[in-house]
């Protein structure tokens, strides 16, 4: 923390010089993508759309990604829990997210594969968020199954921003960002800070965020270069999902806990370098990440006397880049480019651990190892226009994974030697992927696309001889698993006014990861096939006001015939989102939102489900001057809803050894009103 505020004091004692600044404008999703959209289920989305919408937590960001939901089961600075094309994505695996060209998700996780932490993005420093759904993109790898997005911060703000937002239950954050003419380019920076002690019964969240962002652009001839630093720094208290039963009881209340000292601890320090001149792209980046996460979803269900809870330890380096070259040319008269790229990521991880704990002291250690985690990937993309109304999009993928693992311990606190789950191990894909692009006229098209994906599972499973918990024998995850799929669509664009896209979409996935309560974290099941079909639609009705709906429906199923049932849990069948927007010259503006996602199967034989979510967010404002006011109502209808369900056995104090399945669930937080005030300068 200290290290973080002295960067801070650094950065805001640079003096703000002059504003006439060069800016990039992005307006989103009234962008046409006709004509170079490569599937119906891709989009932008820009500042102005992120910045009137009302949002909870930073990672809701991503719920612009028409079908997502975003929600959580525990603290507010742990990483957020995604649901997208039938998908409990947990906290990231089989979405691919970058910020800046550099990788969120993290490997061999100490909470979960594919962990993707969006904490340290400032949603003030967007400049554009892009998604890309479905398999179908080469320059694309790991955990792309369901889709990915990209996330740019401004090179440029256009003026300065001081900002301070109160809200309910002791919610306080402040924001500071410019841009100034220095070094020959143009040095931006934004700082925030976030307080927040939450609204739970027993548990002050104590909320402590500090966020910085350090930027340097240099124009080039045709081209850019672009320096980035980014720091963050976090600690927080966490309201965990809890029981139903305890509520029912009378033992808690629904924004109760049941062990009270969890919580966390992260932080992330990056360098990155993005450069782009003529038809070259390269970048590079340098990521120092960790994070202690103390959690119980069990109880007293495995140890009666100290209960359940366990610290998990991540503490790596991250490093990496891409290098592409896009080539200009034809075949046979008609006009073609390809691109070809390479990427490098290396992730060396000092411990990635799990310890028994109580009262976030350490009992003993299950698992603590050190891993080596290197991939690199080729790729290939050609595009070529046929005709008027004909172009094809066709791409190659080659991956390579080498894993290496090795025991920290030795013999662990349950008497096992865990030294033989020390080793290497490597893998390769070649995937494929193509679209096929028929314009009806300038306004519409339609879309064929197919593509193989992939997400690597956790390094620690592929060397794994012996379970930590009893010295069994286990047997190894494969690791790099197959996705497939493949989706027709359609997409319209008529003037500035109105933006629709269809898609019928089908993913099949070779090995599918499952949420386990009593570990807090995935494991690798069988396989899985998803279908459905996604409708989305902006349309401006007129200047001022605008309408966006969105709807998405999927089947979602393991491919095997299994005597558990072939359920998928968490799987979403129905998301449902719209929005009412309104900017007027006058200075008011103001948004309503609902989303809205259906009940879901918990176990494989459907036998147990949860309920069906909705909640309402309002947002109210008004410009003068340089000044902006606004007013956010977060759970307009106050519902009592919940944000998470699962279902699994726990034991609470008193109860039989064996304990008790129930749902365990993570309630919406309740009606909270937060106001802000701005001044640009």
């Amino acid at each position: 923390m200290k290290k973080l505020t002295s960067l801070i004091l650094l950065a805001v004692s640079q003096p703000a010089i002059s504003h006439e600044l060069e800016t990039l404008t992005v307006e989103g999703r009234q962008i046409n993508l006709v004509g170079d959209a490569v599937s119906a289920s891709e989009g932008v989305v820009g500042q102005k759309e992120i910045s009137l919408r009302p949002m909870l937590r930073t990672g809701e960001v991503l719920e612009m990604v028409p079908g997502m939901v975003v929600t959580q089961h525990s603290g507010t600075g742990k990483a957020n829990q995604y649901f997208l094309r039938g998908f409990n994505l947990d906290h990231g695996t089989d979405f691919a997210t970058f910020v800046d060209g550099m990788p969120v998700n993290m490997r061999t996780h100490g909470h979960g594969q594919g962990y993707s932490d969006l904490n340290f993005v400032i949603p003030e420093t967007i400049s554009k968020l892009t998604y890309k759904k479905g398999a179908y993109y080469a320059d694309v790898g790991d955990f792309s199954g369901a889709g990915s997005a990209r996330i740019d911060t401004a090179d440029a703000f256009e003026q300065g921003l001081a900002s301070m937002t109160v809200g309910h239950d002791d919610y306080y954050r402040l924001l500071v960002m410019d841009s100034i003419r220095f070094a020959g380019g143009t040095t931006s920076y934004a700082i925030e800070g976030n307080r927040y002690h939450g609204p739970w019964s027993d548990i002050d969240e104590d909320l402590d965020k500090l966020n910085l962002l350090l930027k340097h652009t240099i124009p080039l001839t045709d081209g850019h270069l672009n320096l980035t630093f980014m720091a963050y720094d976090n600690s927080w208290n966490s309201a965990d999902q809890i029981p139903e039963r305890a509520v029912n009881q009378g033992q808690i209340s629904e924004l109760g806990s049941i062990d009270d000292t969890v919580g966390g601890e992260s932080s992330r320090y990056s360098f990155s370098l993005d450069w782009q001149q003529g038809n070259w792209q390269a970048s590079a980046y340098l990521i120092d990440y960790d994070m202690n996460l103390w959690s119980n979803f069990t109880y007293f269900l495995d140890d009666e006397v100290n209960g359940d809870q366990f610290e998990q330890v991540d503490d790596r380096l991250i490093y990496g880049g891409q290098l592409s070259y896009l080539l200009d040319g034809d075949l046979a008269g008609k006009a073609m480019t390809n691109r070809f790229g390479l990427d490098l990521r290396v992730d060396d991880i000092d411990e990635v651990g799990l310890y028994h704990t109580r009262a976030r002291q350490r009992l003993g250690v299950t698992r603590s190892d050190e891993v080596k985690e290197l991939s690199t990937g080729l790729f290939w993309e050609n595009r070529i226009v046929w005709n008027d109304q004909l172009r094809t999009v066709l791409g190659a993928r080659y991956d390579y994974y080498h894993f290496d693992v090795d025991d920290r311990v030795g013999v662990n606190r349950n008497g096992v030697d865990l030294s033989s789950n020390s080793g290497e191990t490597d893998d390769d894909l070649l995937s494929f992927k193509g679209s096929v692009i028929y314009a009806f006229n300038h306004e519409w098209e339609a879309y064929i696309s197919a593509g193989q994906g992939f997400h690597s599972n956790d390094a620690r499973g592929t060397t794994i001889n012996i379970d930590p918990a009893d010295g069994n024998g286990v047997s190894t995850v494969d690791p790099l698993v197959r996705s497939f799929g493949y989706e027709t669509g359609l997409r319209g664009f008529i003037t500035d006014k109105l933006s629709v896209s269809m898609a019928l979409w089908t993913l099949e996935l070779d090995s599918e990861l499952v949420f386990v309560g009593d570990a807090g974290n995935t494991e690798a099941s069988r396989e899985s096939e998803r279908k459905g079909v996604e409708l989305t639609m902006h349309y401006h009705l007129d200047d001022h006001w605008s309408l966006d709906l969105e709807y998405a429906y999927t089947d979602a199923e393991f491919k095997d015939d299994a005597p558990e049932g072939n359920e998928i849990p968490g799987a979403i069948k129905n998301v449902f989102q719209a929005g009412l927007t309104a900017d007027f010259p006058s200075g008011w503006f103001g948004s309503l939102r609902v989303r809205h996602f259906g009940e879901r199967p918990l176990i494989e034989d459907g036998s147990v489900k949860s309920d069906d979510s909705t909640i309402w967010n309002l947002r109210v404002g008004y410009r003068v001057n340089n000044w902006t006011f606004r007013g956010d109502v977060l759970n307009l209808t106050d519902s009592n809803d919940s944000d998470i369900d699962y279902f699994y056995a726990s034991r609470l104090a008193g109860e039989p050894s064996g304990g008790v399945e129930d749902i365990h669930f993570h309630p919406i937080e309740p009606r909270t009103f937060r106001f802000t005030a701005e001044y640009r300068f």
